[in-house]
């Protein structure tokens, strides 16, 4: 079965992790990706944060599936009329450098539109055009620039960051979908363009419900389903709100059975207006359905916090898959609180091929994060990732060069 971009070439130049989780996902879709690397070093994530001694670290091996990697010496003439000849034939060239970094390699985008006029050039950079477009930008400073760590955490403590990498691996989904749409227009006009993802960007994206909320606190001075409500107090912006769910429907994260000894032993319990009457019954309060200050949404509100006090009360009495599987019973919607044990032990997970068994020549079997995405007509085949120059010959070859000539550029260093 083809892949949906079989025949794309990707030209990655692309560290860490932002640019590399975009080049990877559309690696899993089919495209070939060449991963362009400095000789004896390559990205600095290969040794980073190493669990087995002088083997690529999981930090590497994880975001580097299904690509193939050369390694080049830009600085070197030889070198730069081999990147050159690889512009020629790629159709994108990705990239998360230092802001001017490739212009200073003399790749402007001028120089790549005379080599190549259908190349895509795909930039992560940290913010977009403005005051601090210069500014070197990392996982953690764009979660605060993009306003995530603001509104994370609570209200009685400093702003916290998210363990999820919105800033690197968000961005770099952004980035993908660019990439993608680019591809797509260009087989309307001919033509190449410039992707930019700002980190800054892509983190507000995922963040839009506070903004919204910004709006609504200038205009209300207040917002009920904020666990501040009613009895604290709102400032000019838009406050941490703890585990409050964040939309319409209230949540929290309630304690279940073993929560003295397990720090993952809780539930997110949402109170679906829809199926309140379930939720009076299962947690023994079947008088609050028909209480008016507990019937309606706006009723209960002001309660929320004894609301959720008494339904703990329950949730207490049961592990969080027990609580599970008896709301899920009744359609009231709740989540355990997996950990990563949890989670790469999960067999439903291997069976989808969302956690993956990889195996290394080096490291060995390892598990990995397979492709989010599930297209029926394009399967993923998760490949490990490439050793250090593995396929330096292996492209040359492919842009017609001898085996002759590849000696002799290695004689150089230019390989």
């Amino acid at each position: 079965m083809s892949k949906a971009l079989d025949g794309v070439r990707i030209l990655d130049f692309t560290h860490v992790q932002s640019g590399p989780t975009c080049t990877q996902l559309l690696a899993w879709f089919g495209a070939d990706v060449i991963k362009v690397e400095r000789a004896g070093a390559g990205d600095i994530t290969r040794e980073q944060l190493r669990d087995i001694p002088d083997v690529d670290s999981l930090y590497f091996t994880m975001l580097n599936h299904n690509k193939r990697s050369v390694t080049i010496d830009t600085k070197n003439p030889e070198g730069k009329l081999v990147l050159e000849a690889l512009i020629q034939k790629c159709d994108v060239l990705v990239e998360n450098f230092a802001p001017g970094a490739l212009d200073r390699m003399g790749f402007t985008w001028e120089r790549i539109q005379e080599l190549n006029p259908r190349m895509i050039v795909a930039s992560v950079k940290g913010f977009g055009p403005g005051p601090y477009e210069d500014c070197k930008v990392y996982e953690n400073v764009a979660q605060c620039a993009g306003g995530a760590a603001s509104t994370t955490g609570f209200d009685d403590g400093p702003p916290v960051v998210s363990g999820a990498q919105i800033g690197d691996s968000g961005t770099g989904l952004h980035l993908a979908l660019g990439i993608v749409t680019a591809l797509y227009q260009r087989t309307l006009t001919g033509r190449g363009q410039k992707v930019l993802a700002a980190m800054q960007d892509g983190v507000l994206n995922l963040c839009r419900v506070k903004l919204r909320d910004q709006q609504r606190l200038e205009r209300t001075g207040t917002m009920k389903e904020y666990p501040q409500y009613p009895n604290g107090t709102f400032g000019e912006a838009v406050p941490r709100a703890g585990n409050a769910s964040g939309g319409g429907q209230p949540g929290w994260i309630l304690k279940c059975k073993g929560w003295e000894t397990d720090p993952n032993a809780y539930i997110y319990f949402i109170t679906q207006a829809p199926v309140w009457a379930k939720i009076c019954n299962v947690i023994g309060k079947e008088e609050w359905a028909t209480d008016p200050n507990y019937a309606t949404p706006a009723a209960r509100l002001p309660h929320l916090k004894d609301i959720f006090a008494e339904i703990e009360r329950w949730t207490m009495t049961k592990t969080k898959f027990e609580a599970m599987q008896i709301l899920n019973k009744y359609d009231i919607p709740c989540g355990p609180i997996l950990s990563m044990k949890e989670i790469a032990e999960e067999p439903s997970l291997r069976k989808t091929g969302t956690i993956v068994e990889v195996d290394h020549p080096t490291r060995g079997k390892y598990l990995t994060v397979g492709n989010p995405i599930k297209l029926s007509d394009s399967p993923t085949e998760v490949t490990r990732s490439p050793l250090l120059g593995e396929h330096t010959e292996e492209v040359m070859t492919e842009l017609g060069y001898s085996p002759e000539q590849i000696s002799a550029l290695r004689t150089a260093g230019a390989i």
